[in-house]
């Protein structure tokens, strides 16, 4: 019985002896076959790294930022200062017709230009129209959407919320101002092959561009108001003869403020609504 026995355990031994032996080659096969499917990717992560070439200078400078440091005082009267400023920003839709000087409005687009954008693509073009027939054709497009929004698309809550602001399909200012820039977004780049770029958060970028357009309208002391094309957008393009990669974000008339010009009364929420802080 106990020969029985040992014969058991000692056959029983070898198979865990070579079960085992089995599992380390097993395992360092997979250990090695891992390792050469890691190197073979990078390998290839190498040669696709080699087809790309960024946008941007591969030796690119990076220089010292010159910057001279505000004494805390300074720091309130610029931030109150202009808040000041962009807090007597109204959206006005009655424009006079005054002539303004072009060179103040291409200063104006040239701040805009200023905004930052990924990877700094800066996804933007910017269409300044003074031509009465131009800005009469785009009247004439945007009021035709305009109409349909306010009868269909809009629906009765929309067109409510409207009426103390006392706005319609009627656009009269885009006729009446002076200048009309239109901001188009490009959602890619061409290279000089003609091959496209990416550009990288194209809506954010064309977004904070706007924002520093209004302000530096109001900065300039002219007014204006954000008209949004809307379905009109592709007429237009096709008008001002806009390559397929650009996309018409927003419309902007300005001007100086018509002399009889009116603004709702209307009140900013208090910091308290619009901040959180931890």
């Amino acid at each position: 019985m106990s020969r029985s026995l040992g014969n058991v355990f000692a056959k029983s031994s070898k198979v865990v002896r070579h079960t085992k032996q089995i599992f380390k080659q097993s395992y360092e096969d997979s250990t090695s076959l891992e390792k050469e499917l890691e190197e073979e990717t990078e390998l290839e992560q190498d040669e696709l790294d080699d087809e790309f070439v960024p946008a941007l200078p591969s030796d690119l400078q990076h220089i010292p930022f010159v910057y001279t440091r505000p004494s805390p005082e300074q720091l309130v009267q610029r931030t109150q200062e202009f808040y000041e400023l962009v807090a007597a920003r109204r959206s006005i839709r009655s424009f006079s017709s005054d002539p303004v000087s072009k060179d103040i409005i291409r200063e104006i687009i040239k701040a805009a230009g200023t905004a930052p954008s990924g990877a700094h693509t800066e996804p933007w073009t910017f269409v300044l129209v003074s031509d009465v027939q131009i800005k009469a054709q785009i009247r004439e497009i945007v009021e035709r959407e305009e109409e349909v929004n306010y009868k269909r698309r809009m629906g009765k809550q929309w067109t409510t919320d409207l009426k103390p602001l006392r706005t319609n399909w009627i656009k009269e200012y885009l006729t009446t101002a002076p200048y009309l820039i239109l901001v188009f977004k490009q959602m890619y780049g061409l290279t000089e092959s003609g091959e496209r770029k990416n550009h990288y958060y194209h809506d954010i970028s064309v977004a904070i561009a706007c924002g520093i357009l209004i302000t530096a309208i109001q900065a300039a002391g002219l007014v204006t108001v954000v008209s949004t094309p809307l379905n009109g957008g592709p007429s237009i393009r096709k008008i001002l003869n806009r390559p397929a990669n650009e996309k018409l974000v927003l419309v902007f008339p300005v001007g100086y403020p018509a002399s009889d010009a009116t603004m709702p009364d209307l009140h900013r929420k208090h910091l308290s609504e619009i901040l959180v802080e931890f």
